[in-house]
């Protein structure tokens, strides 16, 4: 399968006639609630979006998406998606050794960073965590044959890519829910947290994910057909969520460094 984030992907290979998220077939991004913010903590996030989120996004985001099952709580990264990327990415790698097999040695790795990254929370990679991963490593490691040393980076690409999935999607949360009682698209019988969210996620994602391409009414088709694998317990239908989706695309394609607004505003 062709990885849909290679810029060398064709553009058959970059529609969302698969999974429209991870491009892979039968998954399913999980998530829960981060939050909102509001007053100086709404005013940072606002800003955020125009500087170091747009690098953030630029490097590269996994997929959270779905309705909220609860505030405050960690959330995952999809993990057939990630799978799905790190399977087609890792040959890419500094530290890519053929001698060693993606799904008995370094998958292990990679879902092992990930989801440390999870269970960590906000806590930064740095001597402690390391030696303590280091220490999970032969139970995490099922059939690999990497030792520590040479699992380690795989790990941390994994730990990193997850990170910069978290804080984006927390700061574009955090965006969206400041700004959302003047969306003039609201429906006043859906929320934000169970409705709506979904669908900034799924603007912020795609945009990420197909940035090689204007919004115009085919790709609204595209993300369209895809709606439905990603709302969750969202209570809307694609009429309704499409104005929200389109509005995180833009937000997104605003604050990506270089890169101009494509809608004329």
């Amino acid at each position: 399968m062709a990885n849909p984030n290679d810029p060398r992907a064709s553009q058959s290979d970059r529609d969302l006639n698969r999974d429209p998220i991870t491009g892979a077939p039968g998954s399913h991004p999980v998530g829960v609630g981060l939050g909102g913010a509001s007053g100086a903590a709404a005013g940072a996030v606002v800003g955020a979006l125009g500087g170091p989120i747009g690098a953030l996004i630029g490097a590269g985001i996994g997929t959270v998406a779905g309705a909220a099952v609860g505030k405050d709580l960690a959330e995952r990264v999809d993990p057939t998606g990630e799978a799905e990327y790190w399977r087609e990415e890792h040959t890419h790698r500094p530290y890519y050794n053929q001698q060693y097999d993606y799904d008995s040695d370094y998958a292990p790795a990679y879902r092992y960073g990930g989801e440390a990254r999870y269970r960590y929370g906000d806590r930064a990679w740095d001597a402690t965590t390391e030696t303590e991963l280091e220490r999970g490593w032969s139970n995490a490691r099922d059939k690999s044959r990497l030792d520590w040393a040479m699992a380690r980076p795989a790990v941390r690409d994994a730990w990193d890519r997850a990170d910069r999935s978290y804080r984006v999607y927390d700061a574009t949360d955090r965006y969206h829910a400041a700004r959302f009682d003047q969306a003039d698209y609201r429906d006043p019988q859906a929320n934000y947290e169970d409705d709506y969210r979904p669908a900034y996620r799924y603007g912020t994602m795609a945009r990420h994910q197909y940035g090689d391409r204007a919004w115009d009414d085919r790709l609204e088709s595209d993300l369209g057909r895809g709606w439905d694998r990603v709302k969750g317990q969202s209570r809307l239908g694609w009429e309704k969520a499409k104005a929200a989706v389109r509005d995180a695309w833009h937000s997104v394609e605003r604050a990506l460094p270089g890169d101009a607004d494509r809608d004329g505003r």
